[in-house]
């Protein structure tokens, strides 16, 4: 199955039956991200956490079952 990177454009082959292929077909919404731009996102980001300043706004849950 060929992909394309949502950021380089990049395009990559991945494994017909592989994990990441199924889900990529089953929701639409899903989108691809290279293992490069990947990992540079990762450190930046954990560049960003060491630092002090940067908040990660997730919303609280207000159901207690979920």
């Amino acid at each position: 199955m060929k992909v394309k990177c949502i950021l380089c454009d990049k395009v990559e082959k991945i494994a017909e039956n592989s994990l990441l292929a199924k889900q990529l077909r089953k929701k639409r919404v899903m989108t691809y991200m290279c293992d490069t731009c990947r990992e540079r996102i990762d450190n930046k980001t954990e560049k960003r956490l060491e630092t002090g300043n940067y908040r990660e706004y997730r919303e609280k849950k207000k159901d207690p079952y979920l």
